[in-house]
């Protein structure tokens, strides 16, 4: 398996860009546009996605043209898009360039933190002319976001390493949105300083660092028995070892505010044990 715009009364609704129709036939390059583009009233103009994009339920049901390293450019032509989106921070340049080439119809979405979110579904309300549900959506969005950073402001802080994958060892510095979920929870990123977006680390690293909570994705199954394999780690010893749910956490949709409860919950779990034991 990833901010703020500037306050709620910012969003003020935008229409279709001047001189521009809205999209009636959208092919979607990544799932958490995918599901941004139901999330702003305009899933019923996909005519394609790719692989993953399956949520919200209605997601599973689209044409597959690829994944989101790999298309088959023949059917996306044939689908005859009036609008082809990419995320800027996910879909490879060299995809971008090539439907620019075939003189396909692409905009790129920047979809980098928490923030970002809002303005993407504003940007996609649009683009298709649903700007009115593509608005509510963002306000709602910023509300929550705005609502969850007042109620953990001030916490105190934990240094957290949050795993992405175990075998190999895998994990997100400072850009990543989890980083910034983490940060929004009171917690501290122990590999914030890599330069990499999602680097690989050794364990050596982890030790070294020695952080008070492990966080992991659900969809790690393994992950709580490799941890216990390092009782020297304050977050083993402490049994502050949680899961959280791989598919919220890790996709920069409207849903990563519920990853960012479950994790700002975990963390304060840890404070209560905390503070019952003294």
């Amino acid at each position: 398996m990833r901010r703020l715009l500037a306050l709620v009364l910012a969003l003020a609704a935008v229409p279709c860009e001047a001189g521009t129709a809205p999209a009636r036939r959208i092919v979607s390059l990544a799932p958490n546009i995918t599901e941004l583009l139901y999330t702003a009233g305009a899933g019923d103009r996909i005519v394609a996605a790719v692989e993953f994009s399956d949520y919200p339920a209605a997601a599973k049901q689209l044409p597959r043209i690829g994944d989101a390293f790999r298309i088959d450019y023949e059917r996306l032509l044939a689908l005859e898009p009036d609008l082809v989106i990419a995320w800027r921070d996910g879909t490879p340049g060299a995809m971008v360039n090539e439907l620019r080439r075939l003189k396909q119809p692409v905009r790129e979405l920047r979809i980098a933190g928490l923030d970002d979110v809002a303005t993407a579904l504003r940007e996609l309300g649009s683009w298709t002319g649903t700007a009115a549900t593509a608005d509510r959506a963002a306000v709602e969005y910023l509300a929550r976001l705005e609502s969850l950073r007042a109620r953990h402001r001030g916490d105190a802080p934990l240094s957290v390493f949050f795993e992405i994958s175990a075998t190999p060892l895998y994990t997100v510095n400072d850009r990543h949105p989890i980083s910034e979920v983490i940060r929004l929870c009171g917690g501290s990123n122990i590999f914030a300083d890599l330069g990499q977006l999602a680097p690989a680390v050794g364990i050596e690293s982890v030790l070294a660092r020695n952080p008070e909570v492990i966080l992991f994705a659900d969809d790690e199954p393994a992950s709580l028995e490799y941890w216990e394999r390092w009782p020297q780690l304050t977050a083993v010893r402490e049994h502050n070892l949680y899961a959280v749910s791989s598919d919220r956490i890790s996709r920069t949709t409207v849903r990563i505010l519920e990853g960012a409860e479950q994790v700002c919950e975990r963390l304060a779990d840890v404070r209560r044990r905390r503070a019952a034991a003294h």
